[in-house]
């Protein structure tokens, strides 16, 4: 089986949220004081895995987890394992802040955890601490050599840069990218959520200024390397650097990608709130596989061409923490 949505767009990879929860408070993600959800609103991992087991018999190869911070969610390797071993799951990814690595890289790979992508949007130790508010730079970088010790190959950092922030470091990033043997993805930063730390508008700065500036140091050549992600790749010898431009280089027409959110809801596309609340199917259903993979399929008519993001405007209040990184 396959989904296909009413613009002829193979969907094949899911990202699940398992937590609305984060050990950090990164300034372009959440306000500082945030409510987290009741945690009978959000997903149990037995739920979690229902999902991913109909979503795998619909087509989707590829499942990334997601939060919030998924490490902080207690279970988060053991059902790492179980997703594993569903028949026709091709891989299984995380995207992590990196704060719990270190403990718990060993056990990530025994679960068959394919690949991780780590947040990192600084080298400063002090500017970390400002960006995430709570977070420790050392913790991450001895998480991502925990990861590369347990046997994790092609590990991808991903940075949001902020114009007055640490665009200053985009060079110095790369620089690490490429001492470390890391893949390194720019994120331009996406209005998702109200937040009070600063102007997005006063901030932003496209993909291809950063571009333009690392051509000035470094060699960009053309890659055909593809993650199954919105990254549009450039090779600096063996490593890749890519760009997920949200604004300025829109990545609609490929769309692959749907998102379930730590309390059930399926999105159809990131910058719409086109969903469908599969946790009230599952609860009011139970059992019931085959009206849950219905309600999957009919969705797909429901999701848009495109998102239409302006960086002036917060056009969707869920916080990407709520969302699903």
């Amino acid at each position: 089986m396959a989904l296909v949505d009413s613009f002829g767009r193979h969907i094949d990879y899911l990202r699940l949220s398992l937590t609305d929860r984060c050990d950090f408070r990164c300034v372009y993600c959440m306000a500082e004081d945030m409510q987290f959800l009741p945690r009978a609103q959000v997903l149990s991992l037995e739920e979690c895995e229902i999902l991913v087991k109909a979503f795998v018999k619909l087509g989707i190869k590829k499942v990334r987890l997601t939060g919030g911070e998924p490490l902080v969610r207690n279970g988060a390797v053991e059902l790492m394992a179980r997703l594993k071993a569903i028949p026709g799951l091709e891989e299984l990814l995380l995207t992590t802040n990196g704060s719990r690595l270190e403990a718990l890289a060993p056990d990530l790979k025994k679960a068959g955890l394919d690949r991780i992508n780590v947040s990192l949007d600084t080298l400063n130790p002090g500017r970390f601490k400002e960006l995430s508010r709570t977070g420790k730079l050392e913790h991450v970088l001895a998480g991502l050599r925990a990861a590369r010790a347990a046997g994790f190959e092609r590990i991808k950092l991903n940075s949001v840069i902020l114009k007055n922030r640490n665009a200053d470091e985009v060079e110095d990033l790369v620089q690490f990218a490429l001492h470390e043997g890391f893949d390194l993805s720019f994120i331009e930063a996406m209005p998702l959520g109200h937040i009070d730390d600063h102007q997005r508008s006063e901030e932003f700065i496209s993909s291809a200024d950063i571009q333009t500036r690392l051509e000035k140091r470094w060699p960009l050549e053309s890659s055909q390397y593809k993650t199954g992600g919105p990254s549009r790749y450039w090779k600096i010898g063996d490593n890749q650097i890519g760009f997920i431009s949200p604004h300025s280089n829109n990545f609609c027409a490929s769309c692959n990608r749907l998102r379930v959110t730590a309390e059930g809801r399926l999105l159809l596309c990131l910058g719409n709130e086109h969903s469908l609340d599969l946790k009230a199917i599952m609860r009011r259903y139970p059992g019931d596989h085959a009206r849950l993979q219905h309600g999957i399929e009919a969705a797909m008519a429901n999701k848009p061409e495109r998102h239409h993001f302006d960086i002036n405007e917060t056009q969707i209040v869920r916080f990407m923490n709520t969302t699903g990184g």
